[in-house]
């Protein structure tokens, strides 16, 4: 009678050290879920804040363009325009001098062979 109150002993001893390894091993399984959601969550909160960056800058540059002063910048920047007692200033060529013409350069084409082209299409880069 010693010997089976010792033998259950030894089975609920080994039946509570393997559930034990199962606490441990599902401990750590949730710990690397943990550790992995963390990771996620530092990256959605870094697209999130570069979101919010980039609609306050697009906000920034609608209120921009939609102001007088950048209608007014371009008118007389890019678009050439004059307001109302604005003198105009033309620039003249000087007296006697003949505007140097500004070369075009030619294309030259090297004729290609066919068995180049097919060679190239098959293995060129």
């Amino acid at each position: 009678m010693w010997q089976g109150k010792q033998i259950l002993r030894q089975v609920l001893l080994l039946g509570g050290v393997f559930l034990l390894i199962l606490l441990v091993m599902d401990f750590n399984a949730r710990l690397e879920n943990l550790n992995r959601l963390e990771r996620s969550l530092k990256t959605v909160r870094a697209e999130a804040t570069q979101a919010s960056q980039t609609q306050v800058a697009l906000q920034t540059a609608i209120a921009y363009a939609t102001s007088e002063q950048a209608v007014e910048e371009w008118a007389r920047e890019e678009a050439g325009y004059i307001q109302p007692g604005d003198q105009p200033v033309v620039p003249l060529p000087v007296p006697g001098s003949t505007p140097t013409a500004t070369p075009v350069p030619t294309v030259t084409l090297t004729p290609v062979e066919n068995w180049q082209v097919w060679w190239e299409l098959f293995f060129g880069e």
